[in-house]
């Protein structure tokens, strides 16, 4: 069969292969692609702006595209060329999937998952204060010269987005998800959508290894904290009732820290990001600067040292429907405690494999810190535990072949022609 895949970024081999300069993402999703590509004729798209026309190349027996626009023309004229049987989009919330799918038999049209940009543009300005949510005139002429972080704008692009998924999603037929959360959404979003039920295949490097015990200094591990649907705001406010038991205690966000570009600059960079200019001011107020720790980028292997150089994974999110970097926590076997939101009970569950509290009880998140923290033994079996879940919950072999599966039946099923 030949299935026409598009995602979402470029993947690490391919902008190596074309020298495309910056980084690049998607290793979440080579798993699945090792374990199709000797079962499928597989090409797999992706728009990239570096290129100025669209680019083919062949890597390792798997067709590779990229388009410089993601235009509804540009699919037209990749679908003509590459005839597929079947084309898998793989996430609804960036403008290239509905581009691809206006030009698609939607009898031949799997969407995967991913999140929903509805329930995220809802949820992403939670706890944040208002007077840093919203903008004036001056600062959105600056944002379409130099974009920036301001809230208002990102939400109201989220919304916009929501709008454009939601009626694709209207007019999907096949749909595969992987929580209870994303499967009672689509329901109403997606009424004539058959769904199948399909887990995902992590990033290969986090099968390897396995967490032993923390430093002797907890390290507490947040893997993103640039926007507030993250939800790191309000795990600084809960850092204080941590570091009064564990003063020696250790807060480590990957990624860049708020920027910082001398005193003449300094005040026109947090006007034009406030989410940066909150978390700055929360760590000042706190009296936070000495435990809090961004490490800058890091590439895969990096990450994954860094989950087992920490004492605990946190995720701290306002929305999600199963996010990837507690599942590579839980695939090491490093104790996690998450947010109770979407579809995080889906993968975990409380006091087995971790603990979960409300995503906006900060208290709740503190005392859910120091009850692993304060208890190696329980902290040690949940991550044990969590490591056995995983393991089977995103094991490639298998979620191979169920996918394998899910193609073959909606080829198999009739066109509606409706």
């Amino acid at each position: 069969m030949k299935v026409l895949w598009l995602i979402s970024v470029t993947l690490p081999q391919v902008g190596q292969a074309l020298g495309l300069a910056g980084q690049h993402g998607g290793g979440w999703i080579l798993g699945q692609l090792n374990e199709l590509r000797t079962q499928a004729e597989l090409t797999v798209c992706t728009v990239n702006s570096k290129v100025s026309e669209p680019t083919a190349l062949r890597l390792e027996g798997v067709d590779y595209r990229l388009l410089p626009k993601g235009t509804e023309e540009e699919f037209a004229r990749l679908l003509e060329e590459v005839k597929p049987d079947l084309v898998h989009i793989w996430g609804s919330e960036y403008p290239p999937a509905a581009a691809l799918f206006s030009q698609c038999d939607p009898d031949r049209v799997l969407l995967s998952i991913q999140g929903l940009m509805g329930p995220c543009a809802d949820h992403l300005l939670d706890g944040v204060p208002k007077a840093y949510c919203s903008s004036c005139f001056v600062q959105r002429m600056i944002d379409r010269v130099v974009p920036g972080g301001l809230l208002d704008q990102q939400q109201a692009f989220f919304r916009r987005q929501a709008k454009t998924e939601a009626a694709m999603l209207a007019s999907l037929r096949h749909v595969t998800g992987r929580t209870l959360w994303d499967r009672r959404q689509l329901e109403s979003l997606a009424p004539k959508a058959r769904y199948y039920s399909c887990n995902e295949t992590l990033r290969p490097a986090f099968y390897e290894g396995q967490w032993q015990s923390g430093p002797d200094a907890p390290v507490l591990f947040l893997s993103q904290g640039n926007y507030p649907l993250k939800g790191l705001h309000r795990l600084l406010q809960a850092l204080p009732a941590v570091l009064k038991k564990h003063p020696d205690a250790k807060l480590v966000i990957a990624g860049w820290p708020p920027l910082e570009r001398g005193a003449l600059l300094r005040p026109v960079i947090d006007w034009m990001f406030p989410y940066q200019r909150y978390t700055k001011s929360l760590i000042r107020r706190l009296d936070l600067q000495g435990a809090v720790v961004y490490t800058g980028p890091l590439d895969e292997d990096q990450i994954r040292q860094q989950y087992l150089n920490s004492s605990l994974y946190l995720l701290c999110s306002s929305i999600e429907n199963s996010p990837n970097s507690l599942g590579e926590a839980m695939l090491l076997g490093l104790p996690c405690v998450a947010s109770r939101v979407g579809g995080v009970e889906s993968m975990l569950t409380h006091g087995q494999e971790g603990l979960l509290y409300p995503a906006e009880d900060i208290q709740a998140l503190s005392d859910a810190i120091l009850q692993m923290l304060d208890d190696p033994n329980f902290a040690r079996d949940c991550g044990q535990r969590a490591r056995i879940r995983a393991l089977a919950t995103h094991d490639p072999a298998a979620n191979g072949r169920r996918m394998l599966e899910i193609y073959r039946e909606i080829l198999s099923s009739p066109l509606q022609n409706t």
